[in-house]
């Protein structure tokens, strides 16, 4: 039970601080028991460096989409509209691999 600092962003994800006291369970200097307990909780203002690229990637996916769509309409560029469409489609699942790990984080107790 030694305590520690904490992050936490607006949109759950958080982070262990700096190390701020030792709990009576433990006598040797400088060591931890192992149970972490919430010393003080800092908000962070801005967005975590993890929806950020989420974000990110989601803004690369519409412009994306936006090309295709003006690229079908000129007609004469067929591999290039296939080729953004498998960038497209990877793109995607790291964003759902990127938000699946974001929820599986901000749900954890002990991460």
């Amino acid at each position: 039970m030694c305590y520690f600092d904490h992050q936490l962003w607006p949109c759950g994800w958080w982070k262990w601080g700096s190390f701020r006291g030792q709990c009576p369970k433990e006598y040797r200097t400088g060591e931890t028991c192992g149970l972490k307990l919430i010393y003080n909780t800092y908000l962070e203002p801005q967005v975590c460096k993890h929806c950020e690229q989420i974000y990110k990637k989601q803004r690369r996916v519409a412009k994306m989409a936006e090309d295709v769509k003006r690229w079908r309409c000129e007609g004469n560029r067929r591999a290039t509209v296939e080729k953004t469409e498998r960038e497209m489609m990877e793109l995607n699942l790291q964003i759902n691999q990127l938000w699946t790990e974001h929820e599986i984080r901000r749900h954890a107790i002990n991460y």
